[in-house]
Parts: C-alpha cells; sequence; structure tokens
C-alpha cells in the first residue's frame, strides 16, 4: 500500500459518506489515498464540541466496566477523544503518545510507527517524567480511527514496554478489518462506536465500499 501525508490527500467534497458513531450520525467527505484506494475522513478537530462530548461519554460507557486507572492516546486526532473519554469516566487526568519532537521529550521512550497517513516511518514518544503514570497501571488506549493497526500496535509495544497493562482499545470508528490481522489476539481489546470502510475507485469514478481493505 501507498503511503502520503494527510495534507497531500485529495478530498473528493462532492462524494461524502454517512454513516453512525453511536448514537451520532456523521457525513464525512471521502479522499483519494491513490489512483484505486480511498478513505472516508473523520477530522476529530472538525467534529466540534457537542460531537465529541456525546462521543466521549458513549465510549466511555463501554469502557467503564474494565476500570481503566488512566487512558492514553495518540497526538493529534487523538487529544479530543482521550479528553472527553477521561472527564466522562471522572478521571482528571490523561497520557499522550507524541509523534512529533517536544523540548520536553529530549529523553523520551519511544517506538517506531508507520500510519496509512503517513509518507516516512514516525517515531512515537512517551514522556519518561510520566510514566509512573503508566506504570502497573490499567490502561485503555483510545484514538479516533483504528485503521490498519499500525499505530495502535506500536502504541501496545511502547505501553507494554513501560509497565502499563491495556485493558482495552477504544475508538470512534474502525476502518475494514486489516487491524484484525495486524492486532492478532489484542483485536478482541478493541471496542469502538462505528465501522467504516475504505473506498475502491470504479472506472466510471464512483467509489465502491471495501469492508476487508
Amino acid at each position: 500500500m501507498l503511503f502520503m501525508p494527510l495534507s497531500m490527500l485529495r478530498v473528493v467534497t462532492h462524494t461524502r459518506y454517512r454513516t453512525t458513531v453511536g448514537s451520532q450520525e456523521v457525513s464525512l467527505p471521502i479522499a483519494d489515498l491513490t489512483e484505486d484506494l480511498a478513505l472516508a475522513l473523520l477530522i476529530t478537530v472538525d467534529m466540534g464540541v457537542s460531537f465529541m462530548d456525546t462521543a466521549g461519554r458513549e465510549l466511555a460507557d463501554i469502557l467503564r466496566p474494565l476500570q481503566p486507572d488512566i487512558v492514553v492516546t495518540i497526538a493529534a486526532m487523538g487529544i479530543p477523544v482521550v479528553h472527553e473519554v477521561s472527564r466522562h469516566l471522572g478521571i482528571d487526568h490523561y497520557g499522550v503518545l507524541h509523534k512529533t519532537p517536544k523540548i520536553h521529550l529530549a529523553d523520551a521512550e519511544s517506538e517506531p510507527v508507520r500510519s496509512i497517513t503517513t509518507a516516512t516511518e514516525q517515531v512515537l514518544m512517551f514522556d519518561s517524567a510520566r510514566i509512573d503514570t503508566i506504570r502497573g497501571k490499567r490502561v485503555a488506549l483510545v484514538d479516533d480511527v483504528v485503521s490498519t493497526g499500525a499505530s495502535t500496535g506500536a502504541s501496545l509495544r511502547l505501553l507494554r514496554r513501560l509497565g502499563a497493562e491495556v485493558v482495552a482499545i477504544g475508538a470512534l470508528v474502525t476502518e475494514a478489518a486489516i487491524w484484525k490481522s495486524a492486532l492478532g489476539d489484542d483485536a478482541a481489546l478493541v471496542h469502538a462506536l462505528g465501522e467504516i470502510p475504505v473506498f475502491r475507485k470504479n472506472s466510471d469514478g464512483t467509489y465502491r465500499e471495501d469492508w476487508e481493505g
């Protein structure tokens, strides 16, 4: 599969995909990733406060029986998710796995990752000063979308190496089905409010749903 930055995706604004995320109906723009493959984009920072409030509450309701001590996400699209899920769980702090180097991450623990919308290999980083917030703790890993499983798998490896017990993976939606084989037994940890396919382009320029990916 060809990888490219999200900023280079060609968004087909007149073609949208309607689906549900928990109790909420959404209309997502479709973006061309390659000549054959397209994705429906759920951009959390564009979804609005009320949408994220409801989605966070509904995902928190699913995760609550698993009794997480802390919720962790992947920057940047996962930050609205982890904020709302943590708030509705009554947990006053959360963890972030960063992809962009910051001054406080100079000695961070790291794990390489390559995602579907990234042209080159990146590195997930967790602030070494905050390791005690996850070591020995029950952790729920949340994100906007579980797609290929690459970012999720890298996150699991890093969190477990730092001593976390990952009890759940929460997402607003899952995309197609590649993530199931990529995550193996960990796929059973995934809980999502909805699911979306990837899309294949027909010869006439229209799109067809591909639930396998």
